[in-house]
């Protein structure tokens, strides 16, 4: 694997990417790829030849336009010899599905993920009306994005074995149905309160 994805509610992930590039042995470049010609100026850099591993490091590619994106993707395609990427994200629901296919996830674990898991183990517990009431809150798409695949993530780390797995396989096939909706521009209001009402029907198991 060539290119990674470092998934972080913080803003300082120097420490995994430090990690990262002592696993690989390579040196270390920052290099944004937030607009089209950010990306032209990184196709010129890596044109030329590197005689020891390099870790380029892209932060916040959530914030690139698409058209940066789709330009870079070749990069992920055609990997060149001694060049690895890290990319960095707070959410792989705010990247391309392109990217992220092309990149191992790696999630860091910080005092924000352990938060949204409160909250998620919370909404997982409340009643039919407060989870809607809840859920009321959450306007933006993108906003819902985050919570419903925090919950899913959250799920997929309470349950241990495939016993607990089987006995909530309703539960995460709403979420994962509910996650691919709103990512296919289904309406969030609407999605987000099926997903509440059919869990409230199917107790989560522990």
């Amino acid at each position: 694997m060539h290119a990674y994805l470092l998934i972080s509610q913080n803003s300082n992930k120097e420490t995994p990417i430090a990690s990262l590039a002592k696993k690989l042995r390579a040196k270390v470049i920052e290099f944004p790829i937030q607009k089209i010609d950010d990306v032209r100026s990184l196709n010129n850099l890596i044109r030329l030849s590197f005689s020891q591993p390099t870790l380029i490091v892209c932060q916040n590619v959530h914030l690139a336009g698409e058209e940066a994106l789709n330009a870079f993707l070749k990069n992920l395609e055609e990997p060149q010899e001694n060049i690895y990427f890290a990319l960095t994200s707070t959410s792989t629901a705010k990247v391309l599905p392109t990217v992220v296919s092309r990149c191992q996830i790696i999630r860091v674990k910080n005092t924000a993920s352990l938060s949204q898991n409160g909250e998620s183990e919370k909404f997982i517990k409340m009643t039919t009306a407060k989870k809607l009431a809840f859920l009321d809150k959450v306007k933006k798409r993108d906003e819902a994005l985050e919570f419903v695949e925090n919950l899913l993530n959250y799920l997929h780390q309470k349950l241990h074995t495939e016993e607990d797995f089987q006995k909530n396989a309703q539960s995460l096939e709403i979420i994962g149905k509910t996650l691919g909706a709103l990512k296919a521009n289904g309406n969030v209001a609407l999605q987000l309160t099926n997903m509440a009402i059919s869990l409230s029907l199917i107790p989560f198991t522990e």
